[in-house]
């Protein structure tokens, strides 16, 4: 999914009037005993109840957390189509800094404003947001997943959102290398937290060499203690440089893939767990220009919402996976498409997605 607004937007034009926006309801929400600004963007539920998790985010404004929650939304009702889940798109981006104002009566209150809408959308954690704080929201609202085991949920989505990121890799190297195989590729993962560190390690049991970096430093050094055969760049800007890359996996926030990024870019494929990693419209063919491979993010970081999604009828993690290893098919049915009718592989997963929602909505 590309990036369809930015900046100080207005929000009724973008809903109204512009291509990008479609989205059913948004719900701005405020609680002031608790301080809670939230903001719960509807974008679909021809599929189904609008499935998305919460982000808890410091924005710089609170039109740049409209924004965010806008281009999430939409982004997951393409993500769960692929996925084939019948469930809509929907994300909430609760604003402020989660380590100075997140507490249980802020979460209590956010649970409650996803509890007036019904069923209509169902939440998870993002961004921010951990199962702890499910298990909270949890009290005012059963329409939240990704809590722990012992309140009845599945705990830590990012275990399959790092599964399918691999499978998509996998499939990656199966379309443009003719072997499914990462062995002996070097790969660069730029964010290695909830979603990255777990990436790190299929890749070196898959015998991948791999680079690494992230603004935590407490984040790299939990990974290369435990394997100090991993290389770490300064950034993400030597990261995407190194010389010999043959994957490039941004894993933290969306943008990645932009006017100053692709042209430098070393690696042959980008395939990674952000969100929404094409900054504009338009990153897609240049990357597609430059010869390199994207597999889009809504498609390959779809395992977590699988997960979460399970977790409404009764948790079984064998029978997540089963659905998670199926990324791969996907992503090279998106390659074959794109291929066959001279599009991006972006815009091909568009176009597969929307043809999903459209058959729902007429029946």
């Amino acid at each position: 999914m590309t990036d369809v607004t930015s900046g100080h937007v207005d929000v009724l034009q973008t809903l109204f009037h512009s291509d990008q926006g479609g989205h059913e309801q948004v719900v701005i929400c405020q609680d002031r005993a608790s301080g809670l600004k939230a903001v719960i963007a509807l974008h679909s539920t021809a599929l189904g109840p609008a499935l998305g998790g919460t982000r808890f985010y410091p924005y710089a404004s609170e039109a740049d957390a409209v924004a965010d929650a806008l281009n999430l939304s939409r982004g997951m009702s393409y993500k769960n189509a692929l996925a084939g889940l019948d469930h809509g798109g929907g994300k909430a981006v609760i604003i402020g800094d989660p380590e100075k104002i997140k507490s249980e009566e802020l979460l209590l209150a956010y649970g409650r404003f996803v509890a007036s809408l019904g069923g209509r959308y169902v939440t998870a954690c993002d961004v921010g947001t951990y199962v702890a704080d499910m298990d909270v929201i949890a009290r005012e609202c059963r329409w939240t997943t990704g809590r722990s085991p012992e309140n009845g949920g599945a705990g830590d989505s990012s275990v399959l959102t790092a599964f399918g990121v691999f499978q998509g890799m996998r499939a990656s190297a199966q379309h443009l290398w003719g072997d499914p195989t990462l062995r002996g590729r070097k790969v660069g993962v730029a964010g290695v937290g909830k979603v990255g560190r777990h990436l790190v390690e299929h890749l070196l049991s898959d015998g991948a060499e791999v680079v690494i970096t992230d603004v935590r430093a407490e984040s790299l050094r939990a990974i290369t203690d435990l394997h100090p055969e991993v290389t770490v760049a300064a950034d993400t800007d030597a990261l995407i440089r190194t010389e010999g890359l043959d994957i490039y996996a941004p894993c933290a926030l969306g943008g990645a893939l932009n006017d100053d990024t692709v042209p430098v870019l070393t690696a042959k494929v980008v395939c990674g767990a952000a969100n929404n990693q094409l900054a504009h419209p338009g990153v897609e063919k240049d990357l597609a220009d430059r010869s390199v491979l994207y597999a889009p993010d809504y498609v390959v970081n779809a395992g977590g919402v699988i997960q979460v999604a399970d977790e409404l009828h009764g948790f079984d993690f064998d029978r997540c996976k089963a659905k998670a290893t199926k990324i791969f098919d996907t992503t090279l049915e998106i390659f074959a498409r794109a291929k066959a009718d001279g599009i991006p592989p972006a815009a091909a997963a568009d176009r597969l997605a929307e043809q999903r929602m459209a058959e729902a909505r007429s029946r």
